[in-house]
């Protein structure tokens, strides 16, 4: 198993494997299919320090299924030559390092109305 580079990251994953699932862990999938938010950031996507803290202290929890879908905006994003993109996921928005494969922060809709989002050359809404 590859080690995950984010130690916060790979903290709070040993811990969930001691407690109880966190919400960022579906609980629905079972067996064979199961897919983990681990595994998600190993294979797919990593999530900044600075994303992690403001997804905690904004309260923004993503389902497995809305990651799928940020993961898949990426994909297309990178296809199409993007660097740096806002994806936007039900009321949540993300700022992605398409090259990196890394959330560099994300933003919830209390505090999406006077934002200015910089150093961006694309949007995804998925």
């Amino acid at each position: 198993m590859n080690t995950i580079q984010n130690s916060k990251i790979n903290a709070l994953i040993q811990q969930s494997q001691v407690a109880q699932p966190t919400q960022v862990v579906p609980s629905q999938t079972q067996g064979a299919e199961k897919s983990t938010f681990e595994s998600l950031l190993q294979d797919q996507l990593k999530v900044s320090g600075h994303a992690k803290t403001r997804m905690e202290s904004r309260n923004i929890h993503l389902s497995q299924d809305e990651w799928n879908r940020v993961v898949d905006g990426v994909q297309k994003a990178s296809a199409k030559g993007a660097k740096e993109s806002l994806v936007m996921v039900d009321n949540v928005a993300l700022v992605v390092s398409v090259k990196n494969r890394t959330v560099i922060t994300a933003v919830d809709k209390d505090n999406l109305a006077n934002n200015v989002f910089t150093n961006i050359d694309s949007a995804i809404i998925v």
